[in-house]
C-alpha cells in the first residue's frame, strides 16, 4: 500500500472507526432494549441471551476467515462487502416479526460484522506504520468503543421509549451507507504479499467449537443433561481436533505459533476475560435497572452513563500510555478497577444503593476504558505486517468469544437462580454468583497483564516474530494460492 499523507491517514482512520461505531453501538443500544423485546416477543431469559449471542457467536466464528480472506483478495473489497451485508442485516432485524427470525437476522448482521472490525484494524495497521502513531490511532479506535457505550444506551433508551426497539437497527442504515461511499472513494486497496490459503476444515471446527459450547451453557438451566452433554462433548472434540489438525497445516486458519509469543497469548486471554466481563455486566445491569428497579429504557440508559463516560475518557489516555510506556500500566489499572467493581456487587450488593451502584459503574468504565488499547496493540505489534489481518482477527475473535461466553455464563447463572420466581424478589441473590464471576474476570486481566508485559515476555514476542518471518521467506511463492 502506498504511503499516504497525514490528512489521508486520518480520513482512513475515521472511516474505519465508523464501522466499529455501528457494530458497537448496535450491541450497547440493543442491551437497553432487551426488556422491551422480552415483553413484545414473549422471550425467556435464554431467548434474550440468544438475541445477543447469536450475533457475537457468528462474529467470533467468522472473524479469522474474514481476516485471512481480506489479506488474500483485498482488504477494501472485503470491508465494503461487510458494510453492505451488515446494513442489509440491520434492515431485516428491524422488520423481524418474531424472536426466531430476529435471531436469524442477527446472524446475517454478524456475517457482515465479521468483515468489518478485523479488516478495519488491518487497514489501520498497514496505514499507520510508525509504532507510536499506530498506538495513538489504536487509542482513537478504542475510544470509539467508549463513544458507543456512552451514546448507545442513551440513544437506545430514547429510541425505545419514543419509537420502539426496532428503531435501534435503523441507526445503522445511514452510517453504514456513508461509510460505504467514503470507503469506495478514499480507502486504498491493500493485501498481503503471501496470504494464507483457505482452511475449510479448521473453519468448520471453529464453528462447531463455539456453537456447541455456547448452546450447552445457555440451555443448561432449562434442558436435561441428556440434551446438553452431547453439545459439550462436541465442543471438547472440536477443540482437540483443532489442536491436532491446525499445526499440521502449512497455512492454518489459527496459526498456533502466534501463541508462542507471551504478549500475544496474554492479549488473547485478557480480551476473553475483559469482554466476558463486559457482556455479563451489561446483561445484568440492563435487566436489573428495568425489571427490578422498574426504570424505563431511557432512564436505564442514563444510568449507564457513569460506566460509559469513563470508558470514553480513559480509552485515548490508555492509547497514549501504551505508545509511551507500554501496555503494563494500562492493564494493571484496568484489572484492578474491574476487579473492585465486581467485588462491590458480589460482597456489598452495590446495586441496592444509588451511591455504590454509581461507584461500581464508574470503576467498571475506567477498567474497560484502559483495557482495549493494550489488547489490540499487543496483538498486532509483534506480528509480521504481512499477517496483520490474521493477528487482528484473532484479537477480535477473542473479544467476541469473551462477550459470547460472558452473556451465556452469566445469563445461565441468573436463570438458574431465578427459576420461575419474579425478578424483583430474587434478582440480587440470584445475580451474586455472576458478580463473583465478573470479579474473577477482572482479576484475570490484572494477573495476565503482570505476567505477559515484562522483558521475558517481549523476548518471546521477538523470537516468535523472527520465526514467522523466516517461515514466510522460506515458503515457496506459489504455495499461498
Amino acid at each position: 500500500m502506498p504511503e499516504l499523507s497525514h490528512r489521508r491517514r486520518m480520513l482512513v482512520l475515521s472511516i474505519c472507526c465508523m464501522s466499529l461505531l455501528i457494530v458497537s453501538l448496535d450491541n450497547t443500544a440493543l442491551n437497553v432494549a432487551l426488556p422491551s423485546m422480552q415483553r413484545e416477543l414473549h422471550a425467556t431469559t435464554s431467548g434474550l441471551q440468544w438475541t445477543i449471542d447469536a450475533y457475537t457467536l457468528v462474529l467470533a466464528s467468522l472473524l479469522m476467515l474474514a481476516g485471512s480472506t481480506a489479506d488474500r483478495i483485498g482488504r477494501k473489497r472485503v470491508f465494503m462487502a461487510g458494510l453492505v451485508i451488515f446494513t442489509a442485516g440491520s434492515l431485516l432485524c428491524s422488520l423481524a416479526p418474531n424472536l426466531e427470525l430476529l435471531v436469524v437476522f442477527r446472524m446475517v448482521q454478524a456475517v457482515g460484522g465479521s468483515m468489518l472490525n478485523p479488516v478495519a484494524m488491518s487497514i489501520i495497521t498497514n496505514t499507520f506504520t510508525e509504532p507510536r502513531e499506530r498506538a495513538r490511532a489504536i487509542g482513537v479506535w478504542g475510544a470509539v468503543v467508549g463513544i458507543s457505550m456512552a451514546a448507545g444506551p442513551l440513544a437506545g433508551g430514547l429510541l425505545v421509549e419514543s419509537v420502539g426497539w426496532r428503531s435501534i437497527f435503523w441507526v445503522n442504515l445511514p452510517v453504514g451507507l456513508a461509510a460505504l461511499l467514503l470507503t469506495l472513494r478514499f480507502v486504498p486497496e491493500s493485501r498481503a504479499p503471501r496470504p494464507r490459503r483457505p482452511d475449510p476444515v479448521g473453519q468448520v471446527l471453529v464453528i462447531a467449537l463455539f456453537g456447541s459450547l455456547t448452546y450447552a451453557i445457555i440451555e443448561a438451566p432449562d434442558a436435561s443433561l441428556t440434551k446438553v452433554l452431547p453439545f459439550a462433548a462436541v465442543a471438547v472434540a472440536a477443540l482437540l481436533a483443532l489442536l491436532i489438525y491446525e499445526p499440521r497445516r502449512a497455512e492454518p486458519l489459527i496459526d498456533l505459533r502466534f501463541f508462542h509469543s507471551a504478549p500475544f497469548s496474554g492479549a488473547t486471554g485478557i480480551a476473553v476475560s475483559a469482554f466476558a466481563a463486559l457482556g455479563g455486566f451489561l446483561f445484568l445491569s440492563t435487566l436489573y435497572l428495568q425489571n427490578v428497579r422498574g426504570l424505563d429504557a431511557l432512564h436505564a440508559g442514563l444510568w449507564m452513563l457513569p460506566m460509559a463516560v469513563p470508558t470514553l475518557l480513559c480509552a485515548p489516555l490508555s492509547g497514549r500510555l501504551v505508545g509511551s510506556r507500554g501496555p503494563r500500566l494500562p492493564l494493571l489499572i484496568a484489572g484492578a478497577a474491574m476487579t473492585v467493581s465486581g467485588l462491590l456487587f458480589a460482597l456489598f450488593e452495590a446495586e441496592t444503593s444509588d451511591v455504590t451502584l454509581f461507584l461500581g459503574y464508574v470503576l467498571f468504565g475506567v477498567g474497560f476504558g484502559f483495557v482495549n488499547a493494550p489488547i489490540t496493540n499487543t496483538a498486532v505489534s509483534g506480528m509480521p505486517r504481512t499477517q496483520a489481518g490474521v493477528a487482528a482477527a484473532v484479537a477480535s475473535t477473542s473479544r467476541q468469544l469473551g462477550q459470547t461466553l460472558g452473556v451465556a455464563v452469566i445469563g445461565a447463572v441468573l436463570a438458574a437462580g431465578i427459576g420461575s420466581s419474579p425478578y424483583r424478589g430474587t434478582f440480587v441473590s440470584a445475580a451474586r454468583p455472576g458478580w463473583w464471576i465478573l470479579a474473577a474476570c477482572g482479576a484475570a486481566v490484572l494477573v495476565l497483564g503482570l505476567l505477559t508485559s515484562g522483558r521475558w515476555a517481549h523476548r518471546t514476542a521477538e523470537r516468535t516474530a523472527e520465526r514467522l518471518e523466516t517461515a514466510e521467506v522460506r515458503q515457496p511463492v506459489g504455495t499461498s494460492g
